[in-house]
């Protein structure tokens, strides 16, 4: 039984998601205790016994303390059954965080898949489904799985409603180098709202042209949604290169100006454009997981962030591999498994 302190390094939930995920891969169960210990709301949260939940569905696996609220579980996985699979989140807790628990043990069953996840799909504090199929899918299909993800319909917080599709033809994990991104191919800002009124979304795509001055004129764009799906609003910052595309994301909340939401997010990806690093801090997160998996490979990021060394930490319980961030006379830090050339 791996022994693990859900307050220490990051202290959320993502504890939780890549522990699953790596005990239904390896085979070995894990204690978590303080789960999500660094939150203002410790304890699992709605989204976080939905994942778990569906890892035990699909994983023949056994969890005790499984309520929100929770703030010890304990995981005895099984084996991964392969199949159609719906996972209804509740509210809006989100579809993406649920995506990241299931996707890895699934690509690397023995059978396709087909899930339907409803919940949340542009959340605060989670990967909206643009990051999810723009950024993170095709580098794992670059590894070997064949995964399609379809957004059937927005679920904006706290409303929910959303619905995502996904279809996962497995494959074993193939070890990947992830250095350069390649040549600028476009540069999109969308405003996306629904029920909410259109100057908010206006507003967001205004303060956005402003502070990515140098993007040309049309790649500024507003889209009104069905006001059923909402209300919500989100602002999607899009980079594609050659070899990755950034996914920067910026969510309309009480209490936030479309001012302010709109600067915050253009500032990010400034930062990202300025770097020659592969991986933004998110896009980092997400990949240490099936690089781990596939026992090597590299990429460049920015700086790391606390999520990045969580989940380095968390890998090395289950698997033993030490992940390092050298940094480069560039400024990016280079990611690979200690001891590889």
């Amino acid at each position: 039984m791996i022994e693990i302190d859900g307050s220490e390094g990051e202290g959320g939930g993502q504890v939780v998601r890549n522990a699953c995920a790596l005990s239904l891969v390896t085979g070995q169960p894990f204690r978590i205790t303080n789960v999500r210990g660094k939150r203002s709301k410790p304890g699992l949260m709605r989204q976080h016994v939905t994942a778990i939940e569906a890892a035990c569905r699909f994983g023949g696996a056994h969890c005790e303390g499984l309520t929100v609220g929770s703030s010890e579980i304990a995981f005895e996985p099984g084996r991964v059954q392969p199949g159609e699979y719906h996972f209804a989140v509740g509210t809006a807790g989100s579809t993406g965080l649920v995506f990241q628990t299931v996707l890895i043990p699934l690509v690397l069953a023995d059978a396709p898949s087909r899930l339907v996840l409803e919940g949340g799909t542009h959340n605060m504090l989670a990967p909206p489904f643009e990051f999810i199929a723009k950024s993170f899918v095709p580098i794992i299909e670059r590894m070997g799985p064949r995964v399609s993800v379809r957004l059937i319909r927005h679920g904006f917080y706290p409303r929910g409603g959303g619905r995502i599709e996904v279809d996962i033809t497995p494959a074993p994990l193939k070890r990947i180098d992830c250095v350069e991104r390649g040549a600028l191919l476009s540069r999109f800002a969308t405003a996306v709202f629904a029920g909410l009124p259109f100057d908010i979304a206006d507003r967001e795509i205004k303060t956005a042209r402003k502070f990515l001055s140098d993007w040309p004129e049309d790649a500024f764009a507003v889209r009104e949604l069905p006001a059923e799906e909402g209300p919500g609003t989100i602002l999607l910052l899009e980079a594609a290169f050659e070899h990755v595309t950034e996914v920067v994301s910026g969510f309309g909340k009480l209490g936030v100006s479309a001012e302010s939401l709109a600067k915050t997010s253009a500032h990010r990806m400034a930062g990202y454009l300025a770097s020659d690093a592969f991986a933004g801090p998110y896009l980092a997160d997400q990949l240490l997981l099936p690089f781990a998996l596939a026992d090597g490979g590299s990429f460049t990021t920015v700086k790391p962030s606390q999520h990045s060394l969580t989940a380095r930490d968390v890998i090395e319980r289950f698997t033993g591999q030490r992940w390092v961030f050298e940094q480069q006379p560039n400024g990016c830090h280079l990611v690979r498994k200690a001891g590889a050339q």
